[in-house]
């Protein structure tokens, strides 16, 4: 394919090595001889560590090394792992206990780290760990959702880790005295584990003088920085690759204990050392995603406009903070707390506490599907409370078209949005006149018939600065350097597909590099749909510097001035010439000239704004209320991402959002029981969707420009799930309704749906 117009639904190029077997994870390409980790683990949530005995361990044939707390700390190793607070709402921090790398004198929850093991083969290190002893005077746990209870640590009595606040509280309160309706709903977001189709996995070299360490993440540059600081190094002085990632979600972005145990075992040991997760310790030690609480309501006045929005939030942070926990439904949650609708008093309350359960962290939309899901279930049940109906709702509370750019009650600017008309689109697609046969028809079968509508809004996250490089090589080929990470994103292909469009370099003569500290200079990574907006605006940057030092050489070359010069996005146009060079020829004479200053170019940029995509899903459901069976039978997505750089992979990554969506409103949940214990810690206790789960669903775009970016984009990546939750859950509890079910909450599976029924 020599050239395509912009927004071609272009296949992704990877997918053919990732099918045939020909991709390069991490546990693929770990150094031949590589010594094999194994972590001992916490079968306790809580209690005192009184012995610990590694002796016998560290005495078994190939055992090269077994560690402790004690053992990184004579080492050298006294830093834990590192966390953002947030600022009480007395302006103070929130808590920060520390979190070491290998637990010391106390375990604090199921799957926590104990001791680290070396051994020439994985099934040595298994029966070390077996020799490693342990005596823990267990404490009590605390697990509930609520400050109290037995302090996890001494610094914080109350587990109480933050009381955090955003808004006008007492402009609220006034609002709410006077309003003519009030609707209040609470609202539970229940935890899910990330279940990354690649388990976490890591592995680290050292030469003598620096460290690389190989790490299925989601960016290079958080885990190079963190390496150093805590196994003492300078910052040159290591390495970070990222392969090939098997899906992330904002799961693996953080950094966790078995990365430095690896980069310690191999400095201390020379010796490559790997670690790779299998999936019951997956379960019990990555990150998990939401799990809160939030008591919501609304203020209308007599014509249903909203006067006021408070909202009250306990959220679980697991028994320590993990590196952006604190923030996720915070600042995160207020990003996007009002949504679509055009109100200027709100409050937002929120209080993190510690549990005895795993770090709970970023999920795939990392705050914003859970503030939207909070909003768009209130909502449907204020329009049920107040008899309109919950399109007109919507409709008559939406911020205007002419009212953009839209400074919101959290200081967010929308820079531009037209809702009613995305809504409108979605109208029709769902086919909403046709809704009361098909609801009928379900009642002829003894079937339960219900329709959702969620309206969302997220907000573009991480940083806004990005940095490209474009290398022409001697074979005719061209290498663009990005700094994010893809996990399954299509990355190569949309880079290479942006970078052609651009320059006229035929797309199958570029190679996308990513995931290489030394390669790349600085970089931003992968999360909060940053990548193809930020990456990309780099990208623009760096073809103007390529264009601008090619017309120079140029004008030089031919003995014309500058101004007689120009480029038209495939050839450079010389006036009073029939000469029409590509960005190939240019870089050819170049070579051949002894230019090699051009034959690299590369350029940072920032953008001013974010942008903010939105849309409407519409989700119909049917329930058998003889066995609590829920069945999606149709999703509709109409979303506004302004312009799209591939059409195909932005479907493919809202199917995949709205599958993830499915999941966790219909078969994922956590489970712990009063010890602690993750009773869903394999795929025969927890629930992920499969095919038979997920309908065909319709895709259609309304598109509104983003103004933030000179490309018109919005992010896509996380926004399926963002829509995804509320749109199910108000079909479920739309179809259970007339059987006086009133609260209804995720996960709705046969028997929680099946026990709804009994109890109305």
């Amino acid at each position: 394919m020599e050239k395509f117009g912009k927004s071609q639904p272009v296949l992704r190029r990877e997918d053919i090595r990732f099918l045939t077997g020909k991709g390069r994870y991490v546990d693929d390409i770990a150094p031949a001889g590589a010594l094999f980790g194994y972590v001992v683990r916490a079968s306790v949530a809580h209690g005192k560590i009184s012995n610990l005995e590694l002796d016998d361990a560290r005495s078994l044939a190939g055992v090269h090394m077994v560690i402790g707390f004690d053992d990184l700390v004579a080492a050298g190793i006294t830093k834990g792992l590192d966390a953002m607070q947030v600022s009480n709402r007395d302006g103070s921090k929130g808590a920060a206990p520390f979190r070491p790398i290998l637990a010391k004198e106390r375990v604090r929850f199921v799957g926590e780290p104990v001791a680290f093991i070396v051994a020439d083969t994985l099934e040595m290190a298994r029966d070390a760990g077996e020799m490693v002893f342990y005596d823990i005077d267990e404490l009590p746990v605390h697990l509930d959702l609520a400050p109290g209870g037995e302090a996890l640590h001494k610094d914080v009595p109350s587990n109480l880790a933050f009381d955090w606040a955003t808004g006008d509280e007492l402009a609220t309160k006034v609002a709410f005295e006077s309003a003519a309706h009030h609707v209040t709903l609470e609202v539970t977001d229940n935890r899910v584990i990330a279940n990354s189709l690649e388990p976490r996995g890591c592995y680290a070299e050292w030469d003598g003088t620096r460290l690389h360490a190989c790490v299925n993440g989601q960016g290079v540059w958080g885990a190079k920085s963190n390496l150093a600081k805590v196994l003492n190094l300078d910052a040159d002085q290591v390495r970070v690759t990222n392969p090939d990632v098997g899906g992330g979600f904002g799961m693996k972005a953080m950094m966790y204990p078995e990365t430095y145990l690896c980069a310690h075992a191999a400095m201390a040991l020379k010796c490559p050392v790997r670690w790779y997760s299998e999936r019951t310790e997956a379960m019990l030690s990555d990150n998990s995603g939401r799990d809160l609480v939030s008591v919501a309501e609304l203020a209308f006045d007599e014509n249903y406009k909203i006067t006021a929005y408070r909202v009250n939030t306990v959220c679980n942070l697991g028994a320590y903070n993990s590196q952006v926990g604190q923030n996720i439904q915070t600042v995160l949650f207020s990003k996007v707390l009002m949504g679509t609708y055009d109100v200027q008093t709100s409050w937002l309350n929120v209080k993190g506490v510690y549990t005895n359960t795993t770090q709970v962290d970023a999920y795939r939309g990392a705050g914003r599907p859970e503030a939207i899901y909070v909003l768009e279930r209130i909502m449907d049940r204020a329009a049920r409370e107040l008899g309109i109906d919950p399109w007109e709702l919507r409709r008559r509370n939406f911020i205007a078209k002419d009212a953009f750019p839209y400074k919101t009650t959290t200081g967010e600017t929308y820079d531009v949005g037209d809702f009613a008309k995305v809504l409108a689109h979605a109208e029709h697609s769902a086919d909403l006149r046709g809704y009361a046969e098909r609801k009928a028809q379900s009642l002829s079968k003894g079937k339960l018939r219900g329709q959702g509508l969620c309206y969302y809004i997220e907000s573009i996250l991480g940083a806004p600065s990005e940095t490209a490089k474009v290398a022409f090589n001697d074979d005719g080929t061209v290498d663009i350097f990005v700094g994010t990470q893809s996990n399954g994103q299509g990355h190569e292909t949309t880079f290479a597909q942006f970078l052609s469009d651009q320059t006229g370099i035929p797309y199958d003569a570029i190679y996308v590099v990513q995931g290489d500290s030394d390669q790349i200079e600085t970089g931003g990574g992968t999360g909060g749909s940053r990548s193809a907006t930020v990456q990309n605006n780099a990208t623009l940057a760096t073809v103007s510097n390529m264009i601008e030092a090619f017309t120079g050489y140029l004008a030089d070359k031919f003995d014309t001035a500058k101004n007689d010069i120009y480029f038209d996005d495939e050839t450079f146009r010389i006036a009073g010439s029939n000469l029409t060079p590509t960005m190939l020829d240019c870089a050819e004479m170049a070579r051949l000239d002894g230019r090699q200053d051009l034959l690299s170019c590369k350029a940072s940029a920032e953008l001013e704004a974010r942008s903010f995509p939105n849309g409407a899903h519409v989700a119909e459901v049917e329930i058998d209320p003889e066995t609590g069976v829920v069945t999606v039978e149709h999703y509709t997505v109409v979303d506004d991402f302004g312009n799209l750089f591939n059409p195909l992979l932005v479907e493919g990554q809202v199917h995949g959002g709205v599958a993830q969506g499915i999941g966790q409103a219909i078969n994922e949940h956590v489970v712990y029981d009063e010890n602690g214990q993750l009773l869903t810690a394999t795929f025969m206790d927890y629930g992920m969707p499969r095919a038979k789960d997920v309908p065909f669903m319709s895709f259609e775009t309304e598109s509104v420009p983003s103004t933030a970016n000179a490309m018109g984009v919005k992010g896509c990546g996380e926004a399926g799930t963002v829509g995804a939750l509320a749109a199910l859950a108000n079909a479920v509890q739309d179809a259970l309704w007339d059987k006086g079910v009133r609260q209804a909450d995720m996960p709705f599976t046969p028997l929680r749906v099946w026990d709804m029924l009994q109890a109305s």
